[in-house]
């Protein structure tokens, strides 16, 4: 059966970081939120965070009807899930914890509500066989933290998950200004982190080997290729980088010595002398500063960068997209 349902009611299932905020991505974006976890003052901490997170969320643009008082909390699971459409699951990152998540999920939700994991390294396939009843509307659903401001949502299904439900999913996040991203099939780790694993285990690497320090590797990255990710991914700028003749010229050019540096990359082993080494360097280029005021010089900035690609017309943007 064609499920057309719209998405109006969203429960949150586990509100730590990530769960916190989806929850005021949601509330944002007009849509009524009710979460669910039984963490000592959770109920708190969730509200002081989408307190805190809701001036960003204004800056960027808020929906009609967006209000935080659309936000519900109990920590009865039944309760939070009663007449939601969409649940988006932030539970941790533990397969037998989350097979038996979901099978109270399964049973407690009516058949056409889609069920959409945080997970960031667990397979779907896995993690959907604890539904028995409605496997097919099972998804991964992995934002970037933190899933309020970063647009990125990878969306993939399990062996059982119906085509249906992973259209659904990609057309509820880009309805609400997400960009999200198809993945074909299942990676452990799926794909956004597995390219942030590759290039830190260079960065370990470099620090290990004493090519430079953390700071200046932070530098390296951030003030150089890291500006760019910021506007185009590897493959435009591979194209860019080809000049006039695009990405068939710059096989030709760099493909010989960019495969044969692949040769000398590293593969450190995180032993704890090199723990201790890579945390001494951290700490050194933190210096006095702490966890909230490096997080909103982060977020600062990545606002200015949002606001800035909303003003392209080729440039999917959470403002945008939410007015399509």
């Amino acid at each position: 059966m064609t499920v057309t349902k719209p998405i109006h009611r969203i429960a949150i299932v586990g509100t730590g970081v990530i769960g916190a905020s989806w929850t005021a991505l949601f509330l944002a974006k007009g849509l009524q939120v009710t979460a669910t976890d039984i963490a000592p003052n959770a109920e708190a901490a969730l509200v002081q965070f989408v307190e805190n997170a809701w001036p960003a969320l204004k800056r960027l643009g808020l929906s009609p009807g967006a209000s935080q008082s659309n936000l519900k909390f109990t920590a009865d699971l039944a309760a939070a899930l009663d007449g939601a459409d969409f649940v988006q699951e932030n539970g941790p990152e533990r397969l037998d914890f989350k097979r038996k998540l979901y099978g109270q999920l399964d049973e407690l939700l009516s058949p056409d509500a889609i069920i959409a994991s945080s997970s960031s390294g667990l397979k779907m396939s896995e993690i959907q066989s604890g539904a028995a009843l409605h496997p097919e509307r099972c998804v991964i659903g992995h934002p970037f933290n933190p899933p309020h401001l970063i647009p990125l949502v990878e969306v993939v299904g399990g062996k059982k998950t119906s085509e249906q439900s992973i259209r659904r999913a990609m057309e509820f996040y880009t309805s609400i200004g997400k960009k999200a991203v198809r993945l074909n099939k299942e990676l452990p780790g799926h794909v956004a982190n597995r390219l942030q694993g590759a290039l830190a285990r260079e960065v370990y690497h470099l620090v290990a080997e004493d090519v430079l320090s953390a700071a200046d590797v932070d530098d390296a990255l951030s003030w150089g290729p890291g500006l760019r990710w910021g506007i185009m991914g590897n493959m435009m700028l591979n194209h860019l980088g080809g000049s006039p003749g695009g990405i068939e010229h710059f096989f030709q050019q760099f493909a010989g010595p960019m495969t044969t540096s692949w040769k000398a990359l590293g593969s450190p082993v995180l032993t704890p002398e090199l723990q201790k080494k890579l945390i001494d360097g951290v700490r050194a280029e933190v210096g006095s500063r702490t966890i909230p005021e490096l997080e909103a010089e982060r977020d600062e900035i990545l606002l200015g960068l949002l606001e800035l690609r909303a003003k392209r017309p080729d440039t999917v943007a959470p403002r945008e997209a939410a007015a399509e």
